[in-house]
């Protein structure tokens, strides 16, 4: 037997409670009008002092009576006979009155059974639908399938205010997920990446002790090899130093830095003079708690790749202010150039490892910034127009009592 699914159930107990009281008090009132009525109508009693009194009539007329006693006795006589007429025709309405009382009892009852049927639908859809609809909503949820993007169905309020809170739930499961994913994409690359570096290292220091000889003992007709070893030699040093910083997190305690100076050190060290620049800094400041030298070699990357990006001309903004994300007090570093600008389709993955669009390049300056970044439990953001530019945003929370800068 198949069983009765939920809006069913809902619908058979609602109409229950419609029904069940109705038609009790319906038979309570039916049955009360058929015992209540004859009682009231006493026809019984009057048929019974009718035929007394016929008897009671006919004695009295075989007795001897004067004209004024038998004028009253055929008075009497018509006035029982009239009583019993109307005694009978009150019967019979009483009897007719509680058939009437019965089938518009049935009526009612049948009335009431038809609306209570359909309050009962309309019910058990307002109710089972949106209930339904979330219990689907959970088996995507268990499934990590996004959330149909559909209007929501009719209902109580109630149900409009659950299906935000699922799909904001559902947003935060999806995004812990992904962040799962992602870190342990990370660890994986940057297990890699310190494997690569390892194994650059350790064959770079015979090839510069190599080269070092070679300049002192070769040729001259060689020297324009020699010098050749040298650069790729360097760059395989700086190749390998890339992959070994990727390859691992900040390290060591974490001190007060500020960010302010911070950020104008590295623009003087990373900026070309012949560039325009300019460095906006905030007053109102706090110190931030973190590495130091870490999220200066990620600000570095950053402005290296503006400069770059500017191609000689152009112009590089380094602007640094406070700003209050979800009610964490935080720093915000943003680089912004005037360079070339980044294709809408490779926005998204500036940031990945080994991508870049440099020659010769490894692709981990980003990388290496969003992993500084992330270690400092803050957030990067970019955006880019072809032929007008990017800008590199980092938010950096300031964590635990801070002290404003001087």
């Amino acid at each position: 037997m198949k069983r009765v699914g939920f809006r069913g159930r809902l619908f058979l107990i609602l109409l229950a409670f419609a029904l069940v009281p109705s038609i009790l008090i319906s038979i309570a009132w039916t049955s009360t009008g058929s015992l209540l009525l004859p009682m009231v109508s006493a026809t019984a009693a009057w048929d019974s002092v009718a035929s007394t009194g016929e008897r009671a009539v006919a004695a009295a007329r075989h007795a001897p009576l004067t004209p004024a006693q038998r004028h009253a006795v055929d008075v009497h006589e018509q006035t029982l006979r009239q009583s019993v007429v109307m005694s009978r025709r009150a019967g019979y309405l009483y009897s007719e009155v509680a058939r009437q009382l019965a089938l518009a009892t049935l009526v009612v009852v049948l009335v009431i059974g038809f609306l209570a049927s359909r309050v009962a639908a309309h019910l058990s859809r307002h109710l089972s639908r949106p209930l339904q609809e979330l219990v689907g909503w959970t088996e995507r949820i268990g499934r990590a399938e996004p959330l149909p993007d559909t209007p929501p169905r009719r209902g109580a309020p109630e149900f409009q205010v659950l299906r935000a809170r699922m799909r904001e739930m559902a947003g935060e499961l999806e995004l812990g997920r992904a962040r799962a994913l992602e870190a342990e994409r990370a660890a994986a690359l940057r297990e890699s990446a310190r494997q690569v570096a390892h194994e650059l290292k350790n064959p770079l220091t015979p090839i510069r002790f190599a080269v070092d000889r070679l300049r002192r003992d070769a040729a001259p007709e060689l020297a324009e090899t020699v010098e050749v070893l040298a650069i790729e030699s360097r760059r395989l040093e700086e190749m390998a130093r890339s992959f070994a910083q990727f390859g691992r997190l900040p390290e060591g305690p974490r001190a007060e830095v500020d960010v302010a100076e911070l950020a104008r050190y590295t623009a003087r060290a990373t900026i070309p003079e012949e560039l325009q620049s300019t460095i906006d800094v905030a007053d109102d400041l706090p110190m931030i708690s973190g590495h130091h030298d870490a999220l200066a070699r990620a600000l570095s990357n950053v402005m290296l790749n503006a400069v770059d990006a500017c191609r000689g001309t152009g112009r590089v903004d380094v602007r640094v202010r406070r700003v209050d994300v979800g009610g964490r007090d935080s720093v915000e570093i943003a680089v912004a150039d005037t360079g070339c600008g980044i294709p809408h389709d490779r926005l998204a993955r500036i940031w990945d490892p080994y991508v870049t669009s440099k020659p010769g390049g490894t692709g981990l300056g980003l990388a290496i910034a969003r992993q500084t970044v992330a270690a400092h439990d803050g957030m990067v953001a970019a955006r880019s127009t072809v032929g007008e530019g990017t800008e590199i945003r980092f938010v950096l929370p300031v964590n635990g009592k801070h002290t404003a800068r001087a």
